[in-house]
């Protein structure tokens, strides 16, 4: 299960630069994608051999000071719904505010929560004295760090991972049985799609506490193909802003995503690729996960001759490089090619799966290495010399030469593009990795 955890907090406290420790990373997470600036939402983090999702929920805030009282107090409802632990973050240099002593009591009153208080900041004595102030909040698991300099971030994932869930027994799953998840924004038909599928309605949500939290898994077995599907259509219908539901929806997905070994997106064919698809779709990618977008709601568009050719092309266009992945044209309520999803669906699961001898692909790509050599840097020939896959669940390949890193990037992409056009990995995303021979 890929546990949660959430990062709430005022602005300016510092939550974003741990966020940054958290993952190891300075970049941002979510490709910048014409005018996302929310690109710091999630990543991922390993401690002590738990792997978890880190949210920054302070990407989600948008707007003026008055707003965002009520926006802080939306984010920690949420968190407490979804998150499995929650690292609240204050400010040694302000004390404790009203707003920190509200959402302290948020938390607390919160069912079941598991909350670690991270004191920042703490980078001198003089405040280290002050930092105990924050005992008063009443937090058991209360750290001091300096988020800037990295002090207190290790205690810090100590306490988290101790607090996690325990790892529950994965129950044996069948690696021939794809898991598919079906993802994509709110509203865009997912639990029509779903219905359709299994030919059945099922009341994905209750409003009885803790029911929503899961996905629910569906075993399928139908017109020859056994499949899990993982369904995170419950988004309940709040009566909140449209942000929130994002946030909501960002983490079912990402929920649904780390358990799946396919990814269903749904598109609604009225708006097309939007931002936030952008991001889901990056995701997807890096996470290794199989990936067939489905433009749904088709039926509902105007058609010319070459319309959905048009559409795929514009879709491709959007999404590149990463072009190589099934598109369909469906309507879950008419279950127009919803049969046919599933048979993509298997296929991109099987393409993810396969394993090339390795006789054959360097017989294959060195003739073609040959043919293009990687150009030369600063006057030095590299030569690839080698190829083979890596025994990872999703398709990875080490190109053996003398000058690994001399080896731009956009020949990395023409060495995937030939692994893709010889052998089909139509649906998933490659890795390829330059190893020193």
């Amino acid at each position: 299960m890929g546990e949660v955890v959430a990062i709430v907090g005022r602005p300016n406290v510092g939550k974003s630069t741990l966020f940054n420790r958290l993952i190891g990373s300075r970049k941002a997470i979510i490709d910048n994608v014409s005018g996302v600036t929310r690109d710091r939402i999630y990543g991922f983090s390993d401690w002590n051999g738990r792997a978890f999702t880190v949210i920054d929920t302070g990407g989600f805030v948008s707007g003026s000071d008055d707003v965002f009282e009520s926006a802080i107090r939306d984010q920690v409802t949420l968190a407490i719904e979804e998150a499995d632990v929650i690292i609240f973050m204050t400010d040694v240099t302000t004390g404790i505010t009203d707003l920190d002593a509200d959402v302290a009591d948020m938390l607390r009153k919160g069912k079941n929560t598991k909350v670690v208080l991270a004191v920042n900041k703490v980078d001198n004595n003089t405040r280290l004295l002050s930092a105990n102030e924050f005992w008063a909040l009443g937090f058991e698991n209360t750290v001091f760090v300096s988020s800037i300099t990295g002090s207190g971030s290790g205690e810090l994932l100590d306490l988290v991972t101790e607090i996690l869930p325990p790892k529950q027994e994965e129950e044996e799953m069948d690696p021939d049985i794809p898991r598919l998840a079906v993802i994509g924004q709110p509203n865009v038909g997912k639990s029509s799609f779903i219905n359709s599928l299994l030919g059945e309605k099922r009341n994905i949500v209750t409003d009885i506490a803790g029911t929503t939290r899961d996905s629910i898994d569906s075993n399928y077995d139908k017109y020859g193909m056994q499949f899990t599907l993982i369904d995170t259509a419950g988004i309940r219908k709040k009566k909140k802003v449209h942000e929130d539901l994002e946030f909501y929806s960002v983490i079912r997905a990402v929920k649904a995503m780390e358990e799946a070994d396919v990814c269903l997106l749904l598109i609604d064919a009225q708006t097309g690729v939007e931002s936030q698809d952008m991001s889901i779709i990056s995701l997807v990618q890096r996470r290794k996960k199989g990936l067939v977008i489905l433009v749904n709601k088709w039926d509902l568009l105007e058609k010319e001759t070459n319309s959905a050719r048009d559409y795929e092309e514009k879709i491709k266009h959007k999404i590149a490089p990463f072009t190589d992945v099934p598109i369909l044209f469906i309507s879950a309520l008419e279950k127009q090619r919803i049969f046919k999803a599933m048979e993509i669906a298997k296929e991109v699961f099987v393409n993810r799966k396969q394993k090339i001898k390795t006789s054959k692909l360097n017989e294959v790509m060195l003739e073609i290495i040959e043919r293009n050599p990687p150009p030369s840097q600063r006057g030095r020939f590299i030569k690839i010399k080698y190829v083979s896959q890596l025994p990872t669940y999703y398709p990875s390949f080490a190109f053996f030469c003398n000058s690994p890193k001399l080896v731009r990037k956009d020949y990395k992409l023409f060495l995937e593009n030939k692994l893709r056009e010889n052998f089909n990995f139509t649906g998933v995303p490659i890795t390829i990795y330059l190893r020193e021979k």
